[in-house]
């Protein structure tokens, strides 16, 4: 989950919070009255994000949305950001003191968020910037009416239809706002466009293959045509116009970073002192490596026996098989040791991820929209290797997925790592938490699961697991000292590569991927961020409970407050103000 944004992530209620507010006296008349204005607001705020983000609404399970596309042009930015300014004066103008706790928590979470999309349309500007906002854009307009059964196939064929008359001139306003992008950026754009095109040349119409109206058919036909004639135009200006004016910085640099993380994941914590945090636990995590390898093989160094690990893992078309062999177990050890309450039995459906997004993403869980009532499964995409790779580019990705490294990104995406925190989501009231999620709730928790379920026992103490674990938590570690390093000027794109492979014990293809991504995502440092913070919530919260704390009862308060940032549900749990870190 990327930055602050809204997300097909749904959601659910805390029972012990609600019935704990449900204890306290009622509130008075005045606090009745602003609480509803305040109600109001959040769904003008939503109503507002849903016209400029029209396939955001559609991902939410907003049908109404499906025809529209983005406006990408300079005027719908300013006019976004025009309307977004009125609302946040309105939010700010609302007394903290006469709502609910619940309501003030969620109201601080709205103005951070809008804050944040603010930052982004006037300051940092990727519209100007990054030609991937446009081609990969339009094209995940699409993808979200084609991958899930919402509708019946006639009817999503005639949002598609809509949709694609309108990506011929997106394209157009695309080339008409890039300015000056970063080379890198535009060089990523190129690097996908093939699979965008060949999205539309066959994921596409194979989705519509059992739709025998012959006049949506022939309707079809023609859009699509265009969109892959106009993608096709777009790739030969990215290559032969663009590219050769990509002199841009992709630096955000300190103080655009330091106020990224404060509407992102509100967090107000001087730079350097998070690059100590980062390092410390690199190191960490690094020494604790060291000791787990001397347990694998005492005569080899640690880079030695993870090399020899990393030859551990399935073959190509095995690598499906192996995630799901493992979700079974996952859940039956959380039931059986009372990690978190499962809110239901359905389980992830596991597929191939979709062509357009395997530049830049290696797994990923794919969850329904808080208000989709049909189409509700989920889908945990896993990246295999493409098939015109050579032998020794298969086995180096493959060696990203060793027996290890399979087992704790099983854990991250599905149980109890995303997959898990989306049940409880899909139960929560709160509109605000049911279409926003900050990035170092989600990702800080399926990376702490990471580590809590090895703890817990998960493996029988296997020690090639472990290593497997803390290979993934010295990648996060990577990312959190890369994003920092590389956009406040003091690291170049490969140095933060080599220090991927150097430092985070990363293979060359992953160390690239990930190098790239930190370019256009500055605060991925939001894992380790929010992993930090939960551990010591954690810590904190069993203190205060003393025999009566228990893991399980722990984990189902986190997840009973959303996706809200950590330091909101830390007052929450705790009633203090105390550092989250």
């Amino acid at each position: 989950m990327a930055k602050k944004l809204v997300i097909a992530f749904a959601p659910l209620v805390v029972v012990l919070f609600l019935f704990t507010s449900m204890l306290t006296d009622p509130p008075h008349a005045a606090s009745i009255d602003h609480s509803s204005a305040f109600g109001r607001l959040v769904d003008r705020y939503f109503d507002l994000n849903f016209q400029f983000h029209p396939s955001d609404g559609t991902a939410a399970g907003f049908h109404q949305y499906d025809s529209k596309l983005e406006d990408y042009s300079r005027a719908a930015q300013e006019g976004e950001a025009a309307k977004l300014k009125v609302v946040l004066s309105e939010l700010a103008g609302t007394k903290a003191s006469a709502l609910d706790p619940a309501d003030a928590a969620d109201c601080a979470f709205l103005q951070s968020t809008i804050r944040s999309r603010l930052l982004e349309l006037q300051v940092i500007q990727m519209w100007r910037k990054d030609p991937n906002i446009y081609a990969g854009g339009v094209t995940s307009s699409v993808f979200t009416l084609i991958k899930r059964n919402f509708a019946s196939p006639e009817d999503r064929l005639r949002s598609v239809i809509a949709r694609e008359k309108q990506i011929p001139a997106a394209l157009i306003v695309g080339r008409q706002n890039l300015l000056n992008p970063p080379r890198i950026y535009t060089e990523i754009a190129l690097e996908q466009m093939p699979d965008i095109i060949e999205f539309f040349q066959k994921d596409v119409p194979g989705a519509f293959s059992a739709v025998t109206d012959p006049t949506l058919r022939e309707q079809f036909s023609e859009t699509n045509e265009a969109v892959i004639e106009a993608l096709g135009s777009f790739q030969t200006y990215l290559k032969n116009d663009l590219l050769s004016k990509s002199h841009g910085d992709f630096r955000i640099g300190a103080e655009n970073f330091r106020q990224k993380l404060r509407d992102d994941e509100m967090v107000d914590v001087p730079l350097d002192r998070l690059l100590e945090i980062g390092y410390a636990d690199l190191r960490r995590n690094q020494q604790r490596l060291q000791e787990t390898a001397a347990l694998v093989n005492p005569e080899e160094k640690s880079r030695a026996v993870m090399t020899e690990l990393e030859k551990d893992h399935p073959p190509a078309d095995g690598l499906l098989p192996a995630f799901r062999d493992l979700l079974a177990g996952l859940r039956d050890f959380i039931e059986a040791r009372q990690i978190v309450t499962i809110p239901s039995p359905v389980v992830p459906i596991l597929e191939e991820t979709p062509p357009f997004m395997r530049a830049t993403t290696s797994a990923s869980m794919d969850t329904p929209g808080a208000y989709e009532s049909r189409a509700t499964e989920a889908m945990f995409n896993v990246t295999l290797p493409e098939p015109g790779w050579p032998a020794e580019r298969v086995e180096d990705w493959m060696r990203g997925y060793n027996r290890g490294t399979i087992l704790s990104t099983a854990i991250h995406e599905t149980y109890p790592g995303h997959y898990v925190q989306f049940l409880w989501l899909q139960r929560l009231h709160s509109k605000v938490r049911k279409l926003l999620v900050c990035n170092s709730n989600a990702e800080g928790w399926a990376h702490y699961t990471e580590q809590m379920m090895l703890d817990e026992g998960y493996g029988g103490g296997d020690p090639k697991l472990r290593m497997g674990q803390l290979q993934d938590a010295l990648l996060r570690d990577a990312r959190f000292i890369v994003g920092i390093q590389m956009h406040t000027g003091r690291m170049t794109l490969d140095e933060a590569k080599q220090f991927f492979v150097r430092e985070g014990y990363q293979v060359d293809s992953i160390a690239e991927i990930e190098a790239k991504r930190g370019t256009s995502d500055p605060t991925y440092l939001y894992y380790t961020l929010g992993k930090l913070q939960i551990m010591k919530l954690r810590d904190d919260y069993k203190k205060k409970m003393g025999a009566q704390y228990s893991l399980r009862e722990f984990h189902d308060r986190l997840m009973g407050q959303g996706g809200l940032p950590l330091v909101l549900i830390r007052r929450a749990l705790l009633g203090d103000n105390s550092p989250s870190l």
